[in-house]
């Protein structure tokens, strides 16, 4: 057989083995059922009929589902936060061995007075990613365990710092360390702002270098390199306390969101910014990921 088409076959059987029946198109609606709900700062109403409609997506799913509670002390005083887990058990044959591979976002928005912020890609598309993100993974063969956490309180009460901001990651960061569920972690995935119609996810700097090199092959092979940069700087977001714990994670951001960021943390962050067509980029390199991290 000639040797040009041996290649091109292997190559489609390089993409049909990361397939993927994620679809950005249901993600995109998730987002839009959460974005529905308006401004979703941790500890208001809206916030809390996020986390109702969060539990009833899951329910279909047939994952187990476990609620991580706890009082943040933020700048306003003592707010309720609650951190939602879906748990996938893997099929733990022998020869893998165990371990837990992690999907996580936050579903919070920020308090911007005198602003609609409903933060449809900051807090919303990873929201609506992650819903679609756990339908996929109840239909998906896995050895290992799947986690896929949706964080409260990613966002700043006031003025980001180091102890405000990541409150949930923080907080199960340093419960998982305590009941020894950190020492299982293979992988830990945190997405955030991957809603964004012109999709480029940066290289952050406090990630772990393996991860992004598994993730950005993974991106190439399926034909998705483009929306992978080569550069970039370092974020502070949800991956963060776990990195400083020692897990291997990394934070997968689109962190250039209009024109000279303009979009950020503005009433201009709406549901005409974000596409499908990105959250399917995201999904579908994810989701191949996730299938070598399980080998």
């Amino acid at each position: 057989m000639h040797r040009a088409k041996i290649l091109l076959m292997l190559g489609a059987l390089s993409v049909a083995a990361l397939a993927s029946d994620f679809s950005g198109r249901a993600a995109l609606e998730f987002t839009r059922r959460a974005v529905a709900l308006g401004p979703r700062p941790a500890g208001s109403a809206a916030n809390r009929k996020l986390q109702a409609y969060i539990h009833g997506e899951l329910k279909t799913c047939g994952c187990q589902i476990a609620d991580d509670t706890f009082t943040a002390a933020t700048p306003n005083g003592a707010v309720a936060m609650k951190n939602i887990i879906a748990k996938f058990p893997g099929a733990q044959s022998p020869g893998h061995g165990s371990g837990i591979l992690v999907i996580t976002g936050h579903y919070d928005t920020k308090i911007l007075p005198g602003r609609n912020f409903v933060g449809a890609n900051d807090g919303g598309s990873s929201t609506g990613f992650l819903l679609e993100f756990a339908r996929t993974a109840a239909h998906l063969f896995h050895q290992k365990e799947i986690d896929i956490v949706f964080f409260d309180g990613e966002e700043a009460v006031g003025e980001w710092s180091e102890t405000d901001s990541l409150y949930g990651s923080r907080h199960l960061a340093g419960k998982w360390a305590a009941d020894g569920t950190l020492g299982r972690i293979r992988a830990l995935i945190n997405v955030d702002m991957t809603g964004d119609k012109d999709l480029d996810i940066l290289v952050e700097a406090n990630s772990s270098n393996s991860l992004q090199r598994l993730i950005w092959q993974t991106a190439s092979e399926i034909g998705y390199g483009k929306y992978f940069l080569d550069s970039g700087g370092a974020v502070d977001d949800d991956h963060l306390p776990f990195v400083r714990r020692g897990v291997n994670a990394i934070d997968l951001i689109d962190f250039d969101y209009g024109p000279n960021q303009a979009y950020w943390h503005t009433g201009e962050d709406s549901m005409d910014k974000i596409s499908a067509h990105s959250l399917q980029v995201v999904g579908d390199v994810l989701v191949g990921t996730i299938k070598k991290l399980d080998q």
